[in-house]
């Protein structure tokens, strides 16, 4: 019954992820290539722990 109250820790940095990508493409657009790359690489750090999580 109370599992329905347990944040899902997937689902939590699969929302950074996304919101980490947007920045990266607003800083391309904008021409701030190093905070482009800075959220790039941030970015790929969540996405290899939401990989791993989503194996176990």
């Amino acid at each position: 019954m109370f599992k329905m109250f347990k944040l899902d820790p997937a689902r939590k940095l699969a929302q950074q992820y996304q919101a980490l990508l947007q920045q990266a493409m607003e800083a391309q657009r904008s021409g701030d290539i190093k905070r482009y790359s800075e959220l790039t690489e941030a970015a790929e750090k969540i996405g290899v722990e939401l990989e791993n999580l989503e194996r176990k």
